[in-house]
């Protein structure tokens, strides 16, 4: 449900509805400084048509990674897209996550006067998710060689040190059935809640996966996924637990990340080439080592052939 309102006062909203605002309106709280903005729509467009300056960028599809990434607390989130119609999903999809106060730009960016940021943008690295991911999206999808069977049962994935629960949600909406693990049991609760309020299909167990013996099953996922995590002796487990056909999508830091920041304990850091070998005897379908967007990190795609 979304209440109209012509000003740009932000009092009595109430916390499971969405309030639409005008874009005259909305310049005067982005001048303010009274709300976070949310631009839901592709990065082309933030490029060609502009977008508000400050605004976190990413796109409508990608939303389930918001409900674990921005915070509750603070300003309220102001939620544009180009004409009004994205946001509008966006803002009751983030109302329903638990956000208290969500505002929806009516009209959208086709009707703001207010400054433009132009030029390309990327998807914001802190709420959105990993490059890596997105730029595997297709390998979720089963090989020809597996895909009859893998049509009749639901398809499941595992999101080891998932955190907040970004990418456990994000696998959730694209419609897997997902189990993700962590140690930290505020992050594990806070997932709970979220998947609980949106009802998405995640499990969410708090698990140390650095415990000795550590088993994730056999056969289990068609999916796994490890991001900005190592822990060597679990990479036995994580390939056990591949159905045929399955792939892993792994992304960590490398030594070279130590001279720019954290982490530096080498426990944590993947020597030149060492990712190649822990994940064998898969077939990498994909992979990088270097800088990208900032961090030095090593990637691979691999799929269990069986």
């Amino acid at each position: 449900m979304c209440r109209n309102t012509g000003d740009s006062k932000l009092a009595g909203t109430d916390l499971d509805r969405v309030e639409c605002v005008p874009a005259a309106a909305a310049a005067d709280l982005v001048a303010s400084g009274s709300v976070r903005v949310l631009d839901v729509r592709n990065p082309d467009e933030w490029a060609e048509l502009g977008t508000i300056p400050g605004a976190i960028l990413l796109p409508l599809d990608l939303l389930a990674c918001a409900a674990a990434t921005l915070l509750r607390e603070g300003a309220p989130i102001l939620v544009c897209c180009e004409h009004g119609i994205r946001s509008r999903t966006a803002a009751r999809f983030l109302a329903t996550a638990g956000f208290p106060r969500v505002l929806d730009m009516t009209g959208g960016m086709s009707c703001w006067t207010g400054p433009r940021q132009f030029g390309t943008h990327d998807i914001d690295p802190v709420v959105g998710p990993s490059s890596w991911l997105l730029l595997n999206a297709d390998l979720l999808r089963p090989p020809p060689d597996v895909r009859h069977g893998a049509a009749t049962r639901s398809r499941r994935a595992l999101d080891v040190a998932c955190g907040r629960g970004r990418h456990a949600l994000l696998l959730a909406g694209a419609g897997l059935e997902v189990r993700a693990l962590d140690r930290d049991a505020e992050a594990v609760a806070g997932l709970r809640r979220a998947a609980a309020r949106l009802g998405l299909p995640v499990e969410a167990e708090l698990v140390d996966l650095e415990a000795p013996g550590t088993d994730l099953g056999e056969g289990l996922y068609d999916v796994v996924l490890g991001i900005h995590y190592l822990h060597r002796p679990l990479f036995p487990a994580l390939l056990r637990s591949l159905r045929n056909g399955g792939t892993l999508i792994y992304e960590t830091f490398t030594t070279a990340q130590a001279a720019r920041g954290k982490p530096t304990n080498p426990d944590f850091l993947l020597q030149p080439g060492e990712l190649r070998r822990l994940v064998a005897p898969l077939e990498i379908v994909r992979e990088r080592e270097g800088e990208f967007e900032g961090r030095c990190v090593a990637s691979v795609a691999a799929r269990l052939i069986g």
